[in-house]
């Protein structure tokens, strides 16, 4: 599965390592980003099969990012991560179409699990 198209977008450089890292161990293969609009231009060039978004970042928040992406890859699944997971949020997220919400701290299992639903395994 080391061809999975997968990116992460959060400006925490910490966690853009370790989430990497834990997909690295699952033999799934990640690009990181901590900005925004990079992430955007390598979407417009590059198919990728899923998207993990933060929400708060400085910038685009993960909630535009997401709608971006749709009119960019609208077959890319998004998973929403958030530090301050309120319930308006995360319906916001789910409502706008992404497959998943987490709360941080990312629980290493409901990550993984989410991450090989959204890759269709």
């Amino acid at each position: 599965m080391a061809d999975a198209k997968v990116c992460i977008v959060d400006d925490d450089r910490s966690i853009l390592d370790s989430l990497r890292g834990l997909l690295a161990s699952e033999k799934i293969a990640a690009m990181t980003f901590d900005d925004s609009r990079q992430f955007l231009d390598y979407v417009q060039v590059h198919h990728i099969r899923a998207a993990i978004l933060d929400v708060a970042m400085p910038g685009l928040s993960g909630i535009q990012l997401q709608k971006q992406l749709y009119w960019v890859s609208p077959n890319t699944r998004v998973i929403i991560m958030s530090g301050r997971p309120d319930c308006e949020i995360r319906t916001l997220a789910l409502n706008a179409g992404a497959f998943a919400f987490l709360a941080k701290p990312i629980d290493a299992d409901a990550f993984l699990s989410s991450v090989r639903g959204a890759l269709g395994e």
